[in-house]
């Protein structure tokens, strides 16, 4: 792809100015993508901590207070193809800095919402935003670090942060919502956005792709609609149950749409994603690796902060400290292995072996009891889960957008924020639904226990978080066989030639 400067004669000398001054300045620009995706990632937790003091403020019900995080999901999930491809037509540093801004515009009216519709539709925009956002970040940090070594540091932290944000959000959402108020959950991310922002006018190369083909409108109606309907279907079997008429309605429409999207993806001149980006064996095994880390997190975040404040009486500000030990090991995990092991062993076995490390620790889980004690049984756990996460998570978001052209970065990058945004949300409401009716059958089976409702309530709790841990635990490992079977062995598939002259 050829690239376009128009403020000089000279776009050689123009482009070699750019070029070093980009290369110079590699870590600072590492640092500013990095802070667009922690504040991406924090959304869709920051708030989940705050919802009790936000449904006080604003007067809503409980039956409502799902769709504070709905409206995020569906809107980021449903768009993030679109807004991959948008970031291929416009440039990738337009179409970064015009997410941030609409993020921290969106975040604005959210802190200042005066009713639920004013805060639903506010989150809904987040979500439009971060799928501009999100795609053109993870671009950005292929065409800025070009050397194997240094793109496999940068990718380790960057995976690090979309592996360990969750966990950071629900530290800042319980920070923020005791000693501040709800709304700076929401607020904090104006102070986020302005650094990016600042740092990104400043620091990213304005360049653009001469070489704009034409926008795939029926693939992005048959894309978004798919996504949605599948986002929308698990998140009403989260609330209403698998047998519910609207979910399964939701999820077979889901289902026929990306069925029909994928049909004429192989037909259309101008694919919204064209089908060699997902049919290499490697990319394909790391955008289910993903996918399959999406599911399994939220079984970590979802059932263990219940469980830490429920029954261990943990504050949120002791419940965000306590995942911190695995935070730090994943970050010192992913820079590691995307760093040095990857170079060497390339994918395959790293991702399956971080998947089976991950199902180790999600095994420990299980053996929680009423009465355990954080150190002793849930720290391990957390520990070994960083390290498995950390292994798998980075080389599977460097594998997902390898060996891709100039035209197809963006919407490949936009792929891996799908598939583990889908995977969040299938985690969510299958992990949900099975937790909640194991705890029924738990109540069912010990009516001996009905004289001390208290205790009753509490066992099936525990009992409810070690069944979702189990089925956590068999998600990861199936995701530690699929790569083991699926991804090439060897290192990384190489871009194709002029690839590295990518439109910024």
């Amino acid at each position: 792809m050829s690239i376009v400067y128009d403020d000089l004669d000279d776009p050689s000398v123009e482009k070699e100015t750019h070029e070093a001054r980009q290369h110079r300045l590699r870590w600072v620009v590492l640092g500013v993508l990095a802070l667009a995706q922690l504040m991406v990632v924090l959304d869709a937790t920051i708030v989940n901590i705050a919802l009790p003091h936000a449904q006080e403020s604003l007067g809503f019900g409980n039956e409502d207070r799902q769709w504070i995080v709905t409206a995020y999901a569906l809107s980021f999930g449903s768009l993030l193809l679109l807004g991959g491809r948008l970031s291929d037509l416009w440039g990738r540093r337009t179409t970064f800095i015009a997410g941030l801004i609409g993020f921290a515009v969106m975040s604005a009216i959210g802190g200042a919402a005066v009713n639920f519709e004013m805060l639903v539709a506010a989150r809904a925009g987040q979500g439009i935003f971060g799928a501009l956002l999100a795609p053109a970040a993870l671009s950005l940090l292929t065409t800025t670090f070009t050397d194997p070594s240094e793109r496999g540091k940068a990718f380790g932290i960057f995976g690090a942060i979309a592996g360990g944000g969750g966990a950071l959000g629900l530290l800042l959402g319980g920070m923020l919502t005791e000693w501040a108020d709800w709304r700076w959950c929401l607020y904090v991310n104006l102070v986020i956005a302005a650094i990016a922002l600042v740092g990104a006018v400043l620091f990213l190369g304005p360049h653009k792709a001469d070489h704009r083909p034409k926008l795939d409108l029926p693939g992005v109606a048959l894309a978004s609609s798919g996504l949605f309907s599948i986002v929308y279907g698990f998140s009403n079997a989260e609330s209403n149950g698998w047998g519910d008429w609207a979910t399964i309605t939701w999820l077979v429409a889901g289902a026929a749409l990306l069925a029909a999207f994928v049909w004429w993806q192989s037909r259309a001149e101008h694919a919204l994603l064209p089908l060699r980006v997902i049919t290499d064996r490697t990319r394909a095994g790391s955008y289910l690796v993903v996918f399959i880390a999406g599911i399994g997190m939220f079984g970590i975040f979802l059932f263990l902060t219940y469980y830490l404040q429920q029954n261990l009486g943990f504050s949120p500000i002791r419940t965000g400290l306590a995942f911190l030990p695995m935070i730090g090991m994943l970050v010192v995990t992913a820079t590691t292995s995307t760093g040095v092991l990857l170079p060497r062993f390339g994918p395959r076995w790293l991702m399956a072996a971080g998947m089976f490390i991950a199902a180790g620790g999600m095994l420990l889980l299980t053996q929680i009891t009423a009465t355990s004690s954080y150190a002793s049984h849930v720290l391990p756990a957390l520990l070994i889960m960083g390290v498995g996460i950390g292994a798998s998570m980075a080389p599977a978001m460097q594998g997902a957008i390898s060996g891709v052209s100039s035209e197809d970065a963006g919407v490949a990058s936009a792929t891996v924020n799908t598939m583990q945004q889908v995977g969040g949300s299938v985690g969510t409401a299958l992990l949900s639904t099975i937790a909640a009716s194991s705890a029924a059958t738990f109540v069912s089976g010990h009516a001996s226990l009905a004289t001390d409702p208290a205790q009753l309530a509490q066992l099936a709790a525990v009992h409810s978080y070690t069944t979702a841990f189990w089925v956590a635990a068999a998600v990861f490992a199936v995701g530690g066989l699929i790569a083991a079977l699926l991804v090439r062995s060897g290192k990384l598939p190489v871009a194709p030639e002029g690839a590295a002259a990518m439109a910024h």
